[in-house]
């Protein structure tokens, strides 16, 4: 099961590196803020990998 969730952490590592380095300056009005794609995409994968982690706890 280790092996399972090392590699889920890893794609989820590589495809924020990803994103981080090939999205560029582009973003959108959020609240009247500007928020960069990287950015979101970034927070996107964070809650997957606090899903992935929290159904890991509980044994799925």
């Amino acid at each position: 099961m280790h092996k399972r969730l090392s590699f889920a952490l890893g794609c989820y590592a590589v495809l924020a590196l990803l994103a981080w380095l090939t999205l560029g300056s582009a973003g959108f009005y959020v609240g009247g803020r500007l928020v960069q794609m990287r950015t979101a995409v970034c927070i996107f994968l964070g809650g997957l990998t606090l899903k992935t982690l929290i159904a890991h706890k509980a044994g799925w």
